[in-house]
């Protein structure tokens, strides 16, 4: 596509498009700040957590944690890595195979997490769902499902791609 062919986002579109691009930002960002004051916890090691606590024995292989997370396994190697120094986590060969690793949630790691749900679901709300309508937040959702689903589409190796991408 050349410059002739573009179609430029209009006035309207490029404040709603940087309206998102910030927001998303400082979302995260406050997110994740609040967890690692209140908790010494990062989102993604919240996310983590997270995950690991909603599979079987609170166990899950790395490289599923990483495709999940849309991350690296490099990068969710090292989270992981700095979880199992501070007690949270635990690695282990896969059962299923021996060749792959899986990462187990330990008992401080629950509790963290327990205490962490609390600070997190709060700033959820304050910061994002309770400024929108059961509509908006609907047709957010319904909107990001749909960028999402085009997204692994147009590019089923998505996942992949970012493994090799940090």
């Amino acid at each position: 596509m050349n410059a002739s062919e573009t179609r430029w986002l209009n006035a309207e579109q490029q404040r709603a498009w940087r309206a998102f691009i910030i927001g998303t930002t400082l979302l995260t960002d406050t997110l994740d700040r609040e967890l690692r004051q209140a908790h010494g916890l990062s989102l993604a090691e919240y996310e983590i957590l997270v995950r690991l606590s909603e599979s079987t024995g609170r166990t899950l292989r790395m490289a599923q944690i990483a495709e999940e997370m849309q991350h690296s396994r490099s990068r969710v190697t090292h989270t992981v890595s700095r979880m199992e120094k501070a007690g949270l986590i635990e690695r282990c060969a896969a059962a299923a195979d021996r060749r792959g690793v899986e990462a187990r949630m330990t008992e401080k790691g629950w509790d963290l997490l327990v205490e962490a749900a609390h600070t997190h679901v709060r700033g959820v709300r304050e910061h994002f769902v309770d400024l929108a309508s059961d509509e908006e937040f609907t047709t957010m959702g319904r909107l990001m499902n749909s960028v999402a689903d085009h997204l692994l589409t147009v590019n089923p190796s998505f996942a992949d791609i970012r493994s090799d991408a940090d």
